[in-house]
């Protein structure tokens, strides 16, 4: 079933606007695509992760219903914010499980299209994931978006000059800025960690 990219910006519109009702409604137009949202960042984590996809999806829409004052854009601000809950979600559960210093214990990550995280101990590298995004964002707030989106939310290129209203050569280009930045950054925290 293909979903009108106008219904959607219509029912988050009308969300906005305190209608309660557009939620359930929206929440089921794109159940598939959070659904698909859910499995990209499970994909990072240990098989026998407490939460699965299901549940991720459904503690997403929890904390999309206590949202309050959100403009919605569009589809892909919508999207994007998913998958900040996700992330969020994934970090926290991470960091109430792992009593690790900041940092300790990081390994290396491969930022690409491809991303996975060490097998090892993907809490710990997740978790120093998160902090070096949030140090990136105080630095360079869309290179922090572009991140989110590309390596959280499995945005293509596309999807994300899009979300982020920049073109796809920007994104490009930003994207390996990114990534550039965050492995020092990674680095410097295993060092910090021996």
């Amino acid at each position: 079933m293909s979903v009108s990219l106008t219904g959607i910006t219509t029912l988050l519109r009308a969300w906005s606007d305190g209608d309660n009702q557009a939620l359930d409604q929206l929440t089921a137009l794109v159940y598939r695509e959070l659904y698909r949202l859910a499995q990209s960042h499970m994909a990072r984590e240990k098989p026998d992760h407490i939460l699965q996809n299901t549940a991720l999806v459904n503690e997403t829409y929890l904390q999309l219903v206590d949202l309050r004052g959100i403009e919605w854009q569009d589809r892909s601000h919508f999207f994007g914010v998913c998958s900040q809950i996700m992330r969020r979600t994934l970090t926290d559960y991470a960091r109430s499980r792992l009593y690790l210093k900041r940092g300790g214990g990081v390994e290396r990550v491969s930022l690409d299209e491809n991303i996975r995280l060490p097998d090892n101990d993907p809490s710990a590298v997740l978790i120093a994931l998160d902090d070096a995004l949030r140090d990136l964002a105080r630095f360079d707030e869309r290179l922090s978006q572009i991140v989110q989106l590309r390596f959280f939310g499995g945005f293509s290129v596309k999807e994300t000059a899009e979300a982020a209203k920049i073109s796809e050569r920007t994104v490009r280009r930003e994207w390996k800025s990114a990534k550039v930045w965050l492995l020092r950054e990674l680095k410097r925290g295993k060092n910090r960690g021996k």
